[in-house]
């Protein structure tokens, strides 16, 4: 598989120059073998992984999890619980770590910034127009100053998918850098929704333009778009950042989200990270996992290890 070689900083600096220069850059980038890339990713899931390696698996998942409700339907009362699940996902073992951050719109954040206020857990808020992305320039950025006015640690952008589809970079680049601006203080996140890229090439080049623009994490997916987080796609990513760091010296995060739902998933995006981009990326600085399902099966997985049987999904509170 062909991977991304070292660039010289000197033509990083100089992509922002203009549309074609920017578009050169991207398109200059290695193209992905998609046979290879996959091949790859099955052979690092099929890695056996000892019982105690397990559970100090289990564990890292856990603190890794950006525990997300994102539908209609949420109400201040179910933010309120699932703050209450982030910091002590079981009740009945505080060995448990609590989760990395609650994903929620931006009108609950002040909810879960006052429930979570002292106890590590960040705050993290979809914006810009979550998830289609579909709204005025302006729309975005108010949303997305609301949300952090409102307590919001990271905020989760959407990137304009048809303008990259299109080839506008420099459109991207800039809604990009403009959204880090109203960021403030907060982290940002920046949603490729890879499902809609149509080829492993236009992911290796989101990644790349949202790291050039200022983005602290580059993240799959909304979580509403089929396909979502697929191993590939994460090791492309994951490729992305640590060529972006050997090449400018700044390490980005990377956050798979959606269709994470079992242990047994979260392990093998844990060993992919290690394998591709090294053991600096095993912190909840670095990788997240969005997930609203996952936490319940990590949490029986664990069980199963202490106690040598399974507890039923109820006995766990439902997210």
């Amino acid at each position: 598989m062909t991977t991304t070689a070292p660039l010289q900083v000197e033509r990083i600096s100089e992509v922002t120059a203009s549309d074609a220069s920017l578009r050169g850059f991207l398109h200059g980038l290695p193209g992905v073998d998609q046979v290879g890339a996959e091949a790859r990713v099955a052979t690092m899931s099929s890695r056996s992984i000892k019982t105690t390696a397990k559970q100090w698996a289990i564990d890292l998942a856990i603190s890794m999890i950006d525990l997300t409700t994102l539908e209609g339907q949420d109400t201040p009362g179910k933010v309120r619980a699932l703050c209450a699940k982030a910091m002590r996902p079981d009740p009945s073992d505080p060995s448990v770590p609590r989760v990395a951050a609650i994903c929620v719109y931006s009108d609950l954040v002040a909810v879960a910034a006052h429930e979570l206020r002292g106890s590590g857990v960040k705050v993290a808020s979809v914006a810009t127009a979550f998830p289609s992305g579909r709204a005025s320039m302006a729309v975005k950025l108010q949303d997305t100053r609301d949300a952090v006015a409102a307590g919001a640690d990271e905020i989760d952008m959407v990137i304009d998918r048809g303008a990259f589809l299109s080839g506008r970079y420099l459109e991207v680049y800039d809604e990009i850098l403009a959204v880090k601006e109203a960021c403030g203080h907060a982290h940002l996140k920046v949603i490729l929704e890879t499902g809609e890229l149509g080829t492993y090439d236009n992911v290796r080049r989101a990644s790349w333009l949202a790291m050039l623009a200022g983005g602290d994490f580059i993240k799959t997916s909304t979580g509403k778009v089929s396909p979502a987080a697929t191993l590939p796609v994460t090791m492309i990513m994951l490729e992305a950042v640590r060529d972006f760091r050997d090449s400018t010296g700044r390490q980005i995060g990377v956050k798979p989200a959606g269709g994470i739902r079992s242990s047994k998933d979260a392990i093998k995006h844990l060993v992919v990270v290690n394998e591709t981009a090294g053991d600096d990326w095993l912190d909840p600085d670095w990788f997240r996992l969005g997930a609203s399902s996952l936490l319940n099966d990590l949490l029986m997985q664990r069980t199963k290890i202490a106690t040598g049987r399974y507890s039923g999904p109820d006995y766990f509170t439902l997210d």
